[in-house]
């Protein structure tokens, strides 16, 4: 065989003898084990060496959970990129989490600093809050940002006096809050437009940091005209579950800001949908409902894109089981964590009656 056909047969061989040998590598995937606990999946990851790397997402389904742990055995860590497209779906934010998490430990690097680096030293976080109450615990927390529920409108098209009584309980959380704060309403997608073309009219002169979801993603039109004729920032794209979904939104001109989940889209998965938005000039605030562990994984992502504006910090629930996460809101923003990986750690006992058996 002549030597250059040799040479060129001989690279092109190479990225199957690292897969070959992967379970080599000491960042090959030695044991995935799985715990469905009950509103999060968990997914925690050994490799060879000895890391465990965590992450979680909404829930799925047995085929789901068994796919994929035939997938990630004995793959390397570090091809979380390439893995990710062979995941299901369901599984693919926790599995990558994870991965990010053992392939960070193991360079003694926060997630942030493989993914290219911080783009800010601190995240802009806000509180979920449905009450005036709420938002003065949370101000005595550190908050400055608050996404306030709007209550449910008795029917379609209820008109001024459910735009009214939605104004009072503003009109109350931002006296609450006091002077230099911000505020998000969530209408949590259940408004016809003709309501949430009144509200975002009544709350142009308070300066909303967006509008959330005023009503279904899916009505192109109706949000488009929505954005003509309002000052107040969209926000949309908290329930998509596809990329392409975002795609649409940006080539509609929907949205003033995207909302991507963590529950249904992996920390480099929203990094592309981010890249994506900054084209069109268009800043993400990333969402999810889990706890602490979602908490790390959207830290990690706001600080390696450019176009981040904010996430939020949910309360923490007693029964969390992730630890080493420094919560402490100052004048409204977290610090990023220092630790390699996600910079968590999680109590196994605690977590341990939800695994789910193969």
């Amino acid at each position: 065989m002549p030597a250059p056909v040799a040479s060129r047969r001989a690279r092109l061989l190479t990225p199957f003898a690292l897969q070959t040998n992967a379970a080599a590598d000491p960042l090959a995937i030695a044991s995935v084990r799985l715990f469905a606990a009950p509103s999060r999946l968990y997914v925690r990851i050994e490799t060879r060496s000895g890391i465990k790397g965590w992450g979680d997402c909404a829930p799925a389904g047995a085929e789901a959970l068994t796919r994929a742990r035939q997938q990630l055995l004995n793959q390397p860590a570090s091809a979380y990129a390439a893995l990710e497209g062979a995941l299901p779906a369901e599984v693919a934010p926790a599995a990558v989490a994870a991965m990010l998490d053992c392939l960070g430990q193991h360079t003694k690097a926060p997630v942030y600093q493989l993914l290219g680096g911080p783009t800010r030293f601190k995240v802009r976080v806000m509180a979920h809050v449905a009450s005036a109450a709420e938002v003065r615990a949370a101000r005595s927390s550190g908050h400055r940002a608050f996404a306030l529920a709007i209550p449910a409108p008795p029917f379609p098209n209820s008109g001024k006096l459910y735009v009214n009584r939605i104004r009072a309980l503003f009109d109350e959380a931002r006296a609450a809050a006091g002077e230099g704060c911000d505020f998000v309403l969530n209408a949590g997608g259940q408004l016809t437009a003709g309501d949430a073309a009144q509200l975002a009219a009544e709350f142009e002169r308070t300066h909303l940091l967006w509008l959330e979801e005023p009503c279904r993603h899916g009505n192109h039109a109706a949000l488009r005209k929505l954005g003509e004729e309002a000052v107040t920032p969209i926000g949309l794209g908290r329930d998509c579950r596809h990329a392409s979904e975002f795609q649409d939104i940006l080539r509609e001109e929907t949205a003033d800001l995207l909302r991507p989940s963590l529950d249904h889209f992996s920390l480099t998965r929203i990094r592309k949908i981010a890249a994506l938005a900054e084209t069109y000039y268009i800043a993400v605030a990333p969402t999810h409902t889990g706890g602490m562990l979602a908490t790390a994984a959207a830290l990690h992502a706001a600080a390696s894109m450019p176009n981040f504006f904010l996430t939020h910090l949910p309360a923490r629930a007693p029964d969390d089981p992730v630890r080493g996460l420094d919560l402490t809101v100052r004048d409204g923003y977290l610090g990023l964590p220092t630790a390699p990986g996600l910079g968590i750690t999680v109590d196994d006992a605690a977590i341990a009656r939800y695994e789910v058996r193969a």
